[in-house]
């Protein structure tokens, strides 16, 4: 990867216009699938071959003074979690919407972003009739696309739950459009779930503008999953899209929308800030060197092979290894710049600059997973590790701090005391409320109900009440890491 000697603007100006010449060629040269074709299949699945996902991962780490050093790499077949990664926008078919095949640039971006997730999971990896590279500069997303790609992805998952999960844990993988896509499957299937959501390792969710309340780590795409500010959290999001210059007024990233939003179709919120978290330093921010590692085998002709190239001014080294860490380094910090929300790094001296591609309005959204891609590894073996950690021996989980309230229309019997004149209405409250997975209640020792979904709430009808009696109501709580409580209250009913 011999060092450019052109300017920067030149160098941006060139490659945008290659890589829309390539963009507009692959177009008229590549044919769609009909629209209503039959639901597409797996890039990567464990047992499948070819699998893009699970190949060599020996590395070639090159220092700063030139020196090098071979790291061996391969999947791990015994690995205790599993990941479920969606690509990101990089089919060249003519269209709005791709054929969900598993076409050269679609099995080029897994290698690229997730086939080193397999040192720490089994990768499972849905095709789905994604909106189009094409498609993003001839009109954008509409609605039409967005629920073909996602209705694709979410009947993979259900799929995948079905057939492959048998309850591991899962670590959730996405990428610009893959991104949107995920945000909303967690929005809709996971984060009002307290038994998905103990499932939930950790969703790594790049260059796609995930929101926040501002100020806080959730209630903006999710009310209950909140941001990674730990090493060791697990069910939180890790989420930044990478700028090496202040983002522009026209950005596409680290500003919340102010019309719909071109990835999920949601309307814009007053109240949001997008999501930044400092993979090198989720606790404290610091500003940190990445460990940005990039395959040796270029990416498949295209736009994003164009941009690829431009970005990192030149193909890869060729150390005869399929993955390198070259000797170039890249540091940064989530920041405010320009009123956007990113990871703002800079480059060290003597490595390569990037370069923003296409335009610097996305900065360099095509590296976000590969600027930080050895960060993200030891971040997700690390919340592997505290999600399958037993309670240190001898010490108990702690008990489940959940308590039963009851509610009901009041009267007064002959005596004057206060009396339920009607249903009696049950609700599980507490701090650990939203980890419930499930509530029995009981009315003088028999099952009245049984709630599986959130909010744990009940009624009780009065034809299930003794008129003028005190009743006991109870119920079971069982948490979602399995942790039981039985809770109670007693209920005084009015004379009829």
């Amino acid at each position: 990867m011999p060092r450019s000697t052109r300017t920067r603007p030149a160098l941006r100006a060139t490659a945008l216009l290659g890589g829309l010449l390539l963009a507009v060629l692959c177009a008229l040269l590549t044919v769609p699938a009909p629209s209503d074709a039959a639901s597409p299949g797996w890039l990567c699945r464990p047992g499948q071959a070819p699998d893009p996902c699970r190949e060599p991962l020996d590395t070639t780490v090159v220092a700063p003074d030139g020196s090098t050093t071979v790291v061996p790499g391969k999947p791990d077949d015994g690995a205790p979690v599993d990941c479920f990664y969606v690509y990101p926008t990089v089919s060249n078919q003519l269209g709005p919407s791709a054929s969900g095949e598993a076409d050269p640039e679609v099995q080029g971006i897994a290698r690229f972003q997730a086939q080193r997730f397999s040192e720490q999971c089994r990768v499972f990896a849905p095709l789905y009739r994604q909106g189009t590279v094409p498609g993003i500069f001839l009109g954008g997303f509409t609605d039409a696309t967005r629920e073909l790609a996602y209705g694709d992805v979410l009947a993979a998952w259900k799929a995948y739950l079905r057939d492959d999960n048998h309850g591991r844990g899962v670590v959730l993988i996405g990428h610009s459009q893959g991104t949107g896509i995920l945000r909303r499957l967690i929005r809709e299937q996971i984060d009002g779930d307290p038994a998905m959501r103990a499932r939930l390792v950790s969703a790594v969710l790049l260059g796609g503008n995930v929101l926040v309340k501002r100020g806080q780590d959730r209630g903006g795409d999710f009310a209950n999953t909140p941001l990674c500010r730990r090493d060791d959290q697990t069910g939180c999001v890790i989420a930044y899209s990478t700028f090496d210059e202040d983002p522009p007024t026209d950005t596409r990233f680290g500003r919340p929308p102010t019309t719909t939003d071109r990835l999920t179709g949601l309307p814009p919120r007053s109240d949001v800030e997008v999501a930044c978290t400092n993979p090198a330093s989720l606790a404290e921010n610091r500003r940190s060197t990445f460990e940005t590692l990039i395959p040796t085998a270029p990416f498949p002709a295209g736009l994003i092979g164009a941009g690829a190239i431009a970005t990192f001014g030149g193909l890869p080294p060729q150390p005869g290894t399929p993955w390198v860490r070259t000797a170039d380094r890249y540091a940064g910090r989530c920041a405010t710049a320009n009123g956007a929300r990113v990871l703002k790094i800079d480059t060290a001296t003597g490595s390569r600059d990037l370069l923003a591609f296409p335009d610097p309005g996305w900065g360099l959204h095509l590296v976000d997973a590969n600027i930080a891609l050895g960060d993200l590894q030891r971040l997700v073996a690390r919340q592997t590790a505290a999600y399958l950690r037993p309670p240190a021996a001898g010490r108990p989980a702690g008990r489940p701090r959940v308590a039963l309230r009851t509610g009901s229309r009041t009267g007064r019997d002959a005596r004057g005391r206060r009396c339920a004149a009607g249903p009696v209405v049950v609700r599980i409250a507490g701090a650990d409320r939203r980890l419930v997975a499930r509530a029995d209640v009981r009315v003088d020792r028999r099952v009245v109900d049984r709630r599986r979904r959130s909010p744990f709430t009940a009624r009780i009808a009065a034809s299930r009440l003794r008129a003028g009696r005190t009743h006991r109501i109870d119920a079971l709580v069982t948490l979602a890491d399995g942790r039981t409580r039985r809770v109670a209250a007693t209920v005084r009913t009015c004379p009829r």
